[in-house]
């Protein structure tokens, strides 16, 4: 079942275009990874899905429309985005920052504790600075606070822009393993930004590949990876 489809979808930044008509879809249960050089659009594209930026076109979410919603209603409606750059509360607690992320659920305090204990147990480190200022976190540390932040509002489908970025491969691959496991027995759906194409491809279940804001190629990871002149071109392996 089709989860999210977007249509026609254009945007940017005043006068500037970004993104030119493309069309996007990540069904239920779902890892699909958009793969692109750097200025290609591929954050313009999460932005516009997650309603912080004007855009035009048709975009859908469990068959209704989230086109004209505001980012509020958007999350309400079961999507969230762990943005390029982490974007963490840097003067909250680490646990502050995990209830900020439950704000929009009317489920009562149990619930959100439960979640909150759930996460610290997927990433013993949070807990551990469970009281420690975000902004005082190293790089790993704050992006997985920003993946916990975003999984409080207990979304159906996680949007991440550029997890990878910055971080030691360690990390990354720590990063990776999560995302994987929580797609795997949760049924989460993911869309992920990605510049690191070996490792997300080896996690996608179909891949788009964007180019100066037009998507260029798509289909399965397997497909991609065969076609030798993309794989070059594109792929870096």
């Amino acid at each position: 079942m089709t989860l999210l489809r977007a249509q026609g979808l254009t945007a940017g930044y005043g006068p500037v275009t970004v993104l030119h008509e493309i069309d996007i879809e990540v069904n239920e249960g779902e890892i699909v990874v958009v793969l692109g050089a750097n200025g290609a659009g591929k954050t313009t594209t999460m932005r516009a899905i997650s309603g912080t930026i004007p855009r035009h076109g048709t975009i859908e979410f469990q068959g209704h429309s989230i086109q004209k919603a505001a980012a509020d209603a958007i999350v309400r409606a079961g999507v969230a985005q762990v943005p390029q750059g982490r974007g963490t509360f840097p003067e909250l607690s680490v646990q502050d920052n995990l209830l900020a992320g439950a704000y929009v659920r009317r489920d009562g305090s149990k619930a959100i504790g439960d979640d909150i204990r759930k996460w610290f147990s997927v990433f013993p480190r949070l807990e551990e600075r469970a009281t420690q200022r975000a902004g005082s976190l190293s790089g790993g540390e704050q992006q997985m606070l920003a993946i916990a932040r975003a999984l409080m509002s207990r979304p159906k489908l996680l949007l991440c822009d550029e997890p990878s970025m910055g971080l030691a491969p360690l990390i990354t691959q720590e990063l990776f393993n999560v995302i994987g496991r929580l797609n795997r027995e949760e049924g989460l759906s993911v869309l992920l930004v990605e510049q690191n194409a070996n490792l997300a491809m080896h996690m996608a279940s179909r891949v788009y590949l964007l180019e100066t804001g037009v998507i260029v190629a798509s289909g399965s990871a397997a497909e991609l990876s065969a076609d030798d002149s993309i794989r070059k071109a594109y792929l870096g392996f």
